[in-house]
């Protein structure tokens, strides 16, 4: 991508007048999408996206420039800019463009790295839209979207080091609508791999569609969710997320070294259960969270951060470790050359029990089975969440009843951790975007089977 003696010499140019550290971050991504709405054709594209982001700090002051010219002019031009934005008077960080940014589009087959073509995707698009519509009459719209993408990166920097990685990345999602008496209702279900378009040597988009579809007609028949604190089992791979927003943030260390997250000052600290080890590891097979080193070149790793119960550490990137006196844990990223690195998580999950899953719901009386979670909101500083349930059921007598309407999950994540008391062994994993400080990046996120104690469910039922 870009020769060693040419960054050299950015690297360089980067420190000619000072600073205490400096990075070549280059990327070269190129993306294919198609999407299916009701039968038709909405989006078949591809394109491809090449630039470089020059980073330099020195003090407590960041500057940062990209470009999409990788010729050495337009490098030193940028290391020039990243260079003069450190040595302002200011402190923290400071973004700007060094040059003009440019994407190439085209309609280019999706065989040159995901052995497929478009008539291949299409192909699997129909039969997705096909299997979806052929569980029930009441399914009056179906939209299913592929998305595949190449990602290859290459990290330099002032200590020396010279990183490399390569990221393929496949996805497949349906969504479907169902009409009835009850009005419209939704049903959803994705798969997402660090994987080619083999992903779909292993992966059934049938199966995935008529997911989709049940979930949405089964939800015409929900009744009005209960109101209050009962005990929540969240399904196998259905809570990961939950437990991202509610303490995964909070134990970022950009949140810890300002002070602005439950979580600071307390590693050795008993935080949750006994039951809970919670994991982040960007090395898990091919989930969607993984890679080989992270947008500053550190590997990939497997970091304990609760451990029965109790916090062992944070997540750094190289920026805020090197503050503390600490090591990168690898989890420094960025959703593209045009953005600095921050401390995200990668695949980050629960790590299983030993109860039966089928016997977790038998020993509730009453309660609700979330068997989806959808989108929530943590506030960081003080753990408090918000969940939305895309598929729950009432648990009536030790059994999964009558479904639910979509209803919200309200608690605090410190709370949340310490009324896990029952963990199952069918631990599932399930992909997801993070969106964090305006920037987005492929994560995981999983658990077996789990009850909570107690949480408060913000349904309508009287």
């Amino acid at each position: 991508m870009i020769e060693n003696p040419v960054l050299e010499r950015v690297l360089a140019e980067a420190l000619r007048h000072g600073g205490d550290f400096a990075e070549v971050f280059a990327e070269d991504r190129t993306n294919s999408s198609a999407v299916l709405d009701d039968g038709r054709v909405e989006e078949l594209s591809s394109g491809r996206e090449r630039g470089a982001g020059i980073r330099v700090i020195s003090g407590e002051t960041t500057g940062y420039a990209h470009t999409a010219d990788l010729s050495l002019e337009g490098l030193l031009r940028a290391a020039e800019a990243a260079s003069a934005v450190a040595r302002s008077d200011g402190r923290g960080e400071r973004v700007v463009p060094a040059g003009p940014l440019s994407e190439v589009s085209s309609l280019r087959a999706l065989r040159d790295h995901a052995r497929a073509d478009k008539a291949g995707t299409l192909e699997l698009l129909q039969r997705a839209d096909h299997a979806a519509r052929s569980q029930g009459g009441a399914i009056s719209q179906v939209q299913a979207a592929c998305g595949t993408s190449r990602r290859a990166v290459l990290i330099a920097n002032s200590e020396g080091l010279l990183a490399r990685d390569e990221q393929t990345r496949s996805r497949f999602s349906v969504s479907c609508v169902a009409s009835g008496d009850a009005g419209l209702q939704t049903g959803y279900e994705t798969v997402a791999r660090t994987l080619g378009f083999e992903l779909f040597d292993d992966v059934s988009v049938e199966a995935l569609a008529e997911a989709a579809a049940r979930r949405a007609l089964t939800k015409l028949a929900a009744r009005p969710a209960p109101s209050g604190e009962l005990p929540v089992v969240l399904a196998g791979g259905s809570g990961g997320i939950l437990f991202h927003e509610a303490c995964g943030h909070g134990l970022e260390a950009d949140h810890i070294v300002k002070d602005a997250s439950v979580y600071a000052g307390r590693i050795g600290q008993l935080v949750a259960s006994p039951l809970v080890t919670l994991v982040d590891d960007g090395t898990v097979d091919t989930e969607w969270g993984t890679f080989g080193v992270d947008d500053e070149g550190r590997p990939a790793q497997r970091n304990v951060l609760i451990d029965q119960g109790v916090l062992t550490d944070y997540l750094w990137d190289y920026v805020r470790s090197r503050q503390e006196g600490r090591r990168s844990s690898g989890n420094g990223r960025r959703q593209t050359y045009q953005h600095l690195p921050m401390v995200r998580m990668t695949n980050t999950f629960l790590l299983p029990g030993t109860d039966d899953a089928e016997e977790i719901v038998a020993q509730t009386p009453r309660g609700v089975y979330v068997a989806q979670l959808g989108g929530g909101q943590v506030n960081t500083a003080t753990g408090d969440f918000v969940f939305g349930t895309t598929e729950a059921y009432l648990i009536e007598d030790g059994k999964i009843t009558e479904p639910l309407r979509d209803a919200n999950l309200i608690g605090n994540g410190p709370e949340v951790l310490k009324r896990v008391d029952a963990v199952g062994t069918d631990f599932a994993m399930t992909p997801g975007t993070c969106g964090k400080d305006g920037q987005s990046v492929p994560v995981g996120c999983g658990q077996a089977t789990m009850r909570l104690s107690g949480v408060t469910i913000g349904g309508t039922a009287a």
